[in-house]
């Protein structure tokens, strides 16, 4: 189904919906790393790291990072350097940042316990109103509504209206999860945590943006729309071209690549280490080694590298951020996304 179809919805009853829709999670759920798992910290992580980022993606960086800092202790005692090195590739570097300074801030003013509801899960650093809310009602069985993207796909299917970014929306929203929430004390799989997990699983599998599934729902018949709902006009992508260098040499019998450190104040990524940028006056007659395509926020790039000891002197950046890394330390340091693509599309890293 793609259109949209008004329907005459029967009362939209909490226990009807809760049922239906706890027994399709508890049938069709997928099985991830984050899933019924005991640990305040575990589902933090997951969540910041699911924000914004494919589960596809997440999944590797996941276990590799609960790997490195089981607990927010070994978090909160870690490199700011390492953190960024094992959030490479999943973009959005300040979510990384926020979560260190969270783990420390646990450690330090909460002796190393986690707080249990939503209104005090606000106090740590970078954690607002989705993230307290699935920490608590998952790890904690509060019952408090999230509302992410895909709830509010689902909920303004459920109601028939139209996508309204305005403030007094989301709160009608957000009313509206609550009262399809399950209380505290509710038996069986429809615990809180299940609850919200089951609303964020519909929208991401089944209630999709384009096509949804209609005939999978469990919740179709006490749907008013049943189909694409009208959505407002997406802000469109800028376009942008910009060029990059690739040098390697071999010392000592090890590959190493040039990489330029960005400023500790930079809007985006600051403190990452990428390739680094040419002005594209200084490319203009030359044929770049290779091409790729990136996105970072509302704006698509076309990447152009080029290699060549000669542009060395066309690189703006000062010396003294310029630092030559050996291949086989390149997962050990915080690279961007970008670098990352380039070095695999190239055959210098292996894709991870």
């Amino acid at each position: 189904m793609s259109k949209a179809v008004k329907q005459t919805q029967p009362h939209l009853d909490p226990e009807t919906f809760r049922e239906r829709l706890g027994r399709w999670y508890g049938e069709s759920a997928r099985k991830l790393p984050w899933r019924g798992v005991n640990d305040p910290y575990a589902t933090w992580l997951s969540e910041v790291m699911l924000q914004q980022t494919r589960v596809a993606t997440v999944i590797e960086r996941y276990t590799e990072f609960m790997e490195k800092f089981p607990t927010v202790q070994t978090l909160a005692a870690g490199e700011e350097s390492d953190v960024l090195a094992l959030w490479s590739g999943l973009g959005y570097y300040r979510r990384a940042r926020m979560l260190h300074k969270g783990a420390q801030y646990v450690v330090q003013k909460l002796g190393g316990v986690m707080p249990r509801t939503a209104a005090e899960l606000l106090a740590l650093p970078g954690v607002g109103d989705y993230t307290s809310a699935a920490i608590a009602s998952i790890a904690f069985g509060e019952s408090v509504a999230v509302l992410d993207g895909n709830v509010e796909r689902v909920l303004l299917r459920i109601l028939g209206e139209a996508e309204d970014k305005s403030g007094a929306a989301k709160k009608r929203l957000t009313a509206t999860a609550q009262s399809l929430m399950p209380l505290r004390g509710d038996k069986g799989r429809n615990t809180a945590g299940d609850h919200n997990q089951a609303m964020m699983e519909l929208g991401a599998t089944i209630c999709l943006p384009r096509g949804p599934l209609c005939l999978q729902c469990p919740v179709m018949e006490l749907c008013r729309t049943r189909g694409e709902h009208p959505t407002a006009k997406r802000e469109t992508m800028r376009q942008k071209r910009v060029a990059h260098l690739l040098e390697t040499r071999t010392r000592h019998g090890a590959t190493e690549v040039l990489l330029e450190r960005r400023a500790a104040d930079a809007s985006l990524m600051a403190g990452m280490l990428e390739l680094p940028p040419l002005s594209l006056d200084a490319v203009d007659a030359m044929e770049p080694v290779v091409q790729v395509k990136h996105s970072i926020t509302n704006t698509n790039y076309q990447v152009d590298v080029f290699s060549g000891k000669v542009l060395r002197k066309e690189i703006p950046a000062a010396k003294s951020a310029l630092l030559w890394v050996g291949v086989k330390e390149l997962n050990e340091v915080p690279i961007t996304g970008l670098a990352r693509k380039v070095l695999v599309k190239v055959g210098v890293l292996a894709k991870r």
